[in-house]
Order: structure tokens, then C-alpha cells, then sequence
């Protein structure tokens, strides 16, 4: 029975699941026309398999995980019809979105290997297909590179190189050796010695860390299990180090959750709409996304009766860390940093430019790389010490926030179109809030699953999405236009961009990236905190 050892990163993900959150991803495709169940099969079998994780189970062992091939594997425990039920007077995509809910909640059987498609086969006169991918297998850039491979006319993984990687593995001992150097590579070599030192005025236990990534077996040769603990309470000590932040603001969306989620998601907005917004008022599409993420949940938080004033929420943002060339090879490669959600600042041009500015404050640290690092050497740790580690995120954290770009133009599945697609991202200990945004076929849209405690109507949050896209958009139609001198045109809001000298007019403002004009500067983000005007 072929076996190879789980990386650490992998084993950390693998032991997240408690009562309230499961680590897997689940998304959905909406296809047109219908597919049949022995077509999705067919493909998964020709497709999805020649990746061999898909065929494996995880098995928990002293050291940590073995991926071990199931001898007893059968596509059809993984690949099923599933009905839609529907309550009286449900539309289908409220009965969609119940069935995504429910069965991100469902763990998936740990005997098997841990993914699991469901098939729709009617659904608004295509079908649908819900898939559920433990973490442990990939991040979403690494998923993201497997579904795109099952798509009509999509790259298998290449075959000589995986087999000279896992050759390569199997010479540095199952895989540690080869992390390590990854690791060695990734976080010890772009650490300069004053960033070091700095990194060791906030606690001396972070340079251990760095230790263990330089030489990773030596954390668990000649260590018993009280060893093990002591290193754990040294990998709290360096999270807290790491971090340094406060705990967030309490809101209603913080808090223990039940453990049944649900799920929404808007309609596709056009990405190039959003590049003229952030072209406008120079900042990127990401500031823009954000900023309706940060304006959608706090006015439904203002909806609820809470008190936003001075009031901020964290969002841990994965950062990817591999090559994107190398997506093929599954496993998680990525880190996390905090970014700071202004959802008590009501204007939405202030807010924007407050989440440029945090964004800018996020370029060049060093926090994912170490993030990653503890997640790294937690994965060697018992259980209840790991808990602690991710319970200091937690604490810090009101959400988990993920932005996976996808293909361009729509793509076709068994000679189906696939029209739409959305994920959920999974949220670790006691975070209650998953965001996703997802780029695909010229369009970007607007993903939500919560703890139905703490948010039990998403689509509430979903719904106020598009409205702050629209006056984002509008106030980028009010700018100064090429050939337009100022005077003539509505006035900028008071948190708005300076004027800036005309060129020739477009012919349609909103068509292009080109639409709308660019200004020097941000305004000041010491503004941000004055009322909207």
C-alpha cells in the first residue's frame, strides 16, 4: 500500500475540524444545459484521478498524517446524485444555498479519501454541482488549478515532473526534507539580520521558530510528549509575539458559534466596472472589493442596532506563497495577514481610501511568512496545544477573507457551460464569518457563509453588496472627465480625489478602465473618521 508522510502545514489543516467549524472548501458550478450523473463521473474518473491525493485517505499516526491510497476506493461514494429539496414557496436558489449549509456542515467520512461531489442534475434548466474538498488536500489556488484541469480541454498534471518530485521527496524522508528546504527557502533567506533582530525585540521565542524551519526534524528527534508541549507553549508565545494585536471589536458577528452554517451569494458584477473604479480614484481592485465587503457588513451591522463609531473588524486574508507553476502539486502553501475592515467609516470613498491605506501597510511584512511558519510547527504538536495556537487568531479575528482569481472568459464542462461559480472559504476555531470573492468569466461576485448564530440570514449582508459597488461608481462618474474642465462637472465629495489637468473626453464612461480619470493622490486617511458629507 503506497504511503507518503503529510507536510506539517497539511497536518495542521487536517486537525482544525472542531464542533462549530469544519476545514473543508465547499463550492458550487452552475451548469447549462444539464449534465448526467455517468458524464461527471466519467470525468472525474479520466480527470480529477490522475491526481493521486484524490485517491487517497488521511491517516493519523504519533508523527503527525501518512496519505495512504485507499485499496478499497469507489468513485461512487464520491460522486452522487443529490435531490433539492424545497420548502413551499422556495425558489431554487434559496434551496441551493440551504443544501450548500447544511452540508458544509456534514463531515466528511474520514475512512475515505476527504472530498465528495453531489450532483443537482435539474436545477434552473441546467444543473448544479456541489463539491466538498477537505483543506488538508490543497489551498484555493491549488484547488483552483485542479477544477480548472476537469474542464473540457484542461492540462493534466505534468507526469514526469510529479514523479521526479516525488522521487525527490522520498529522498529527504517523505516529504520533511523537501518542506523543510521549501520553508528554508520561503522564510529564512528573505529575512535580513535587522529584520531578525526586530523580530526579536517582540519575543525571543520567534527566533526558535525560525530554528525549527531551518532544521525542521530537529523539533521532534530526541523529544517526548512533555517535550512536544513545551515547544507548543513556546509556538503560542511566538503567535502572540507575532501578532501584537488587540482583540477585535465585539460585534454580533463575533462570538461561539452553533456549528450550522449558511450560505450566500450575489450575481456577477463586471470586473471591468471595477477597474474603472479603482482607475478613477487610483487604487486597486482589490481597495475597491474590499471596501464594499467593509460597507456591506457594517451596514448591516448598523441594521442590527449596533454602534459602529471608531469601530473596526479583522479579516485574515490568505497570502499565496508558491509559485503559481507549481499550484499542481496540491497542499497548502499560503499565509496569513490580518487586514483591518473599516466598517464604522459610513462614507464609502473614506472607507475605500482607509482600506488602501491598510492594504499598503500589509506590502512587504513579513506577517504571512510567519504565520505560515506557526502554522508549519503546529502541525507537529498535539492537538489541544495547536487549539491554542489558532484560539489566539480567533480571538483576534472576526473573519476569515479569501480573493481566488479565476479564468477570463466562461469555460465548458462535459459540453456544458459553466455560467457560474461560487466557494466558501472555511474559518478556523471559533471565527464565525467566511468571505469569498471569486473573478470568473469577466465578472466578479460576492461570496458569504456564516454561523447561522451570529448571522443567520447572509444574503441580508449580500444584499447590500451591489448598492455600495453602485455609489462607488457613481461618485467615479462625477470626477472631472477628459475635456471637461472641472468647474462644469457635479462636485467631488469632500473625501474625494484633487482635481487633475483634462485630456479628450471618452464616449461612455462607465466602458473602459479608460472611462474614468486618475488623481495624484488619496485623499488624507486622517479624514476618514469625519461624517459623511
Amino acid at each position: 500500500m503506497a504511503s507518503e508522510r503529510m507536510s506539517r502545514v497539511d497536518t495542521a489543516w487536517l486537525r482544525m475540524d472542531n464542533d462549530v467549524n469544519l476545514m473543508m472548501i465547499v463550492g458550487v458550478w452552475l451548469l447549462a444545459p444539464a449534465i448526467t450523473l455517468a458524464a461527471l463521473r466519467e470525468r472525474i474518473e479520466s480527470k480529477l484521478l490522475k491526481y493521486d491525493r484524490f485517491r487517497q485517505k488521511a491517516v493519523h499516526d504519533a508523527l503527525g498524517a501518512m496519505w495512504v491510497d485507499d485499496e478499497s476506493f469507489d468513485l461512487d461514494r464520491h460522486v452522487v446524485a443529490t435531490p433539492l429539496p424545497r420548502e413551499k414557496g422556495q425558489g431554487e436558489r434559496a434551496a441551493l444555498q440551504a443544501l450548500c449549509g447544511r452540508l458544509a456542515a456534514e463531515p466528511l467520512d474520514p475512512e475515505r479519501p476527504l472530498w465528495k461531489f453531489h450532483l443537482i442534475e435539474h436545477y434552473e434548466g441546467g444543473s448544479a454541482i456541489l463539491m466538498r474538498i477537505h483543506h488538508c488536500i490543497g489551498d484555493g489556488i491549488a484547488l483552483m488549478t485542479v477544477m480548472l484541469s476537469i474542464t473540457d480541454g484542461g492540462a493534466d498534471p505534468p507526469r514526469r515532473r510529479r514523479n521526479l518530485a516525488a522521487a525527490a521527496e522520498a529522498h529527504h524522508g517523505a516529504g520533511d526534507g523537501h518542506e523543510g528546504d521549501w520553508l528554508s527557502d520561503a522564510v529564512l533567506k528573505p529575512l535580513t539580520d535587522l529584520t531578525v533582530k526586530a523580530i526579536g525585540m517582540t519575543g525571543s521565542g520567534i527566533g526558535r521558530s525560525m530554528e525549527v524551519l531551518a532544521n525542521p526534524q530537529a523539533l521532534t528527534q530526541g523529544m517526548g510528549g512533555v517535550d512536544l508541549a513545551q515547544a507548543g507553549l513556546q509556538v503560542a508565545k511566538d503567535a502572540a509575539a507575532l501578532a501584537l494585536l488587540d482583540d477585535d471589536s465585539p460585534t454580533r458577528l463575533k462570538g461561539k458559534g452553533s456549528g450550522r452554517k449558511v450560505v450566500a451569494w450575489c450575481e456577477p458584477i463586471p470586473l471591468e466596472m471595477v477597474k474603472a473604479i479603482g482607475k478613477a480614484m487610483n487604487c486597486t481592485v482589490n481597495d475597491v472589493l474590499l471596501s464594499c465587503v467593509a460597507g456591506a457588513i457594517g451596514g448591516w451591522l448598523r441594521a442590527s442596532g449596533e454602534d459602529l463609531a471608531g469601530k473596526e473588524i479583522r479579516a485574515m486574508v490568505p497570502v499565496n506563497l508558491r509559485p503559481l507553476d507549481k499550484a499542481w502539486q496540491l497542499g497548502n502553501r499560503f499565509g496569513l495577514a490580518p487586514l483591518v475592515l473599516p466598517v464604522g467609516i459610513a462614507n464609502p470613498v473614506q472607507r475605500m481610501y482607509a482600506v488602501h491605506a491598510r492594504m499598503a501597510e500589509m506590502k512587504g511584512s513579513y506577517q504571512p511568512l510567519l504565520a505560515f511558519a506557526i502554522l508549519s510547527v503546529s502541525g507537529l504538536l498535539i492537538k489541544p496545544v495547536q487549539d491554542m495556537v489558532l484560539g489566539l487568531f480567533a480571538k483576534k479575528t472576526t473573519a476569515v477573507m479569501t480573493n481566488v482569481p479565476g479564468p477570463a472568459k466562461p469555460l465548458l464542462f462535459c459540453g456544458s457551460t459553466l455560467r457560474q461559480t461560487m466557494f466558501w472559504v472555511p474559518s478556523s476555531g471559533d471565527i464565525g464569518v467566511g468571505v469569498s470573492v471569486l473573478s470568473y468569466g469577466g465578472g466578479v461576485q460576492f461570496g458569504l457563509i456564516t454561523d447561522e448564530k451570529l448571522c443567520p440570514r447572509p444574503q441580508e449582508i449580500i444584499d447590500r453588496f451591489e448598492p455600495e459597488f453602485e455609489q462607488l461608481l457613481l461618485v467615479a462618474m462625477m470626477l472631472p472627465w477628459a475635456g471637461e474642465p472641472a468647474g462644469e462637472t457635479a462636485s467631488t465629495p469632500a473625501a474625494g480625489p484633487p482635481a487633475q489637468q483634462p485630456a479628450a473626453r471618452p464616449k461612455n464612461k462607465a466602458a473602459s478602465n479608460a472611462a474614468v480619470r486618475r488623481p495624484k493622490q488619496p485623499p488624507n486617511p486622517a479624514n476618514e473618521g469625519k461624517p459623511a458629507p
